[in-house]
């Protein structure tokens, strides 16, 4: 990723580690803490969008596909833009070109993947999704470590599907594969935007423009269906929790960690999405996919104790 001006308020990345080398090892510890904080921002975002997706695919049959995606990014982006009231002024070209190219990523991964959850189980457009980060990280990341993490997860994604994608829907498993390239995209422009705009100013920017996009479609598909009052409250559920939350979340953590690593992270998306399905959707889970699941979550265990390890080295 292209280097960006760090956002306002945000520490400088070198000035951790001459501090904790002249502290000592408790400073040291508290460093890698503090790295180490990405990775549960990233988690918290992951459960939170996908226990949102399976609500969202309780609501298409309300909206469908096309409908729930205008609902969440529409409702995602005025809920954003009230709390956020980002400035306008005083940005460059370069930094509105960065605002629509994260924009469009956006709504483009969560058109294709509604698009694939209406035709196949949650948890197999997420597998098949997934291979969009697990790509990134390999074609971004110059440590070995990170390559032998990211091969294990493809390990379990693939596991994951039990060997049984040829028996899903091809149109839908086309969708899902599309998603995740728009992913790689999202987790690229995302970590830019994070860098080029305070707080999460620009998510709000390009939520909107997301939002913007999908909703001729929307309109298109469900026409008058999205001004019923029970649509848009559960529309709003999904858009708290599948936009507003683990967006935010992700774009606060994408400052501080690696793209690689968080690629890696995103392999633990399945797993949930498999769990999500399961208690919301009744999507039946079987021995294979438990082995799969542990496979993907060792996977992001050790992107993380590798970067744990490598703070820990900085701070010395």
């Amino acid at each position: 990723m292209a280097p960006a001006a760090a956002p306002t308020g945000a520490a400088p990345p070198t000035a951790a580690a001459p501090a904790a080398s002249a502290v000592g090892p408790g400073a040291a510890r508290a460093v890698a803490g503090h790295r180490l904080g990405p990775v549960a921002l990233v988690v918290t975002g992951g459960l939170s969008v996908q226990f949102g997706s399976a609500v969202a695919v309780l609501l298409m049959p309300r909206a469908g596909a096309l409908g729930v995606v205008t609902l969440r990014l529409v409702l995602a982006a005025a809920v954003l833009l009230i709390v956020c009231r980002p400035k306008v002024r005083g940005y460059g070209r370069a930094d509105w070109g960065t605002i629509v190219a994260f924009g469009a990523a956006m709504a483009g991964m969560n058109i294709l993947f509604y698009q694939a959850a209406d035709r196949i189980p949650l948890g197999a457009a997420v597998t098949l999704e997934v291979l969009g980060p697990l790509i990134l990280s390999v074609v971004a990341s110059r440590r070995l470590m990170n390559l032998l993490w990211a091969g294990l997860a493809l390990g379990g994604v693939v596991l994951l599907g039990g060997g049984g994608f040829d028996r899903l829907d091809p149109l839908g498993a086309a969708f899902a594969l599309a998603a995740g390239a728009m992913w790689a995209a999202y987790i690229v422009f995302s970590a830019r935007t994070g860098r080029r705009f305070p707080q999460a100013d620009g998510l709000a920017l390009a939520m909107a423009f997301g939002a913007v996009l999908s909703l001729p479609l929307g309109i298109a598909e469900a026409g008058d269906k999205l001004l019923v009052p029970s649509t848009i409250g559960l529309g709003l559920a999904v858009a708290l929790m599948s936009s507003v939350l683990p967006y935010t979340l992700e774009l606060l953590a994408l400052r501080r960690l690696p793209a690689p690593t968080f690629a890696i992270l995103m392999s633990l998306e399945p797993a949930i999405a498999a769990a999500a399905g399961f208690l919301v959707l009744s999507q039946a889970l079987s021995g294979t996919d438990a082995l799969a699941i542990a496979l993907v979550i060792g996977a992001s265990m050790g992107a993380v104790r590798t970067q744990s390890r490598r703070a820990r080295a900085e701070a010395l």
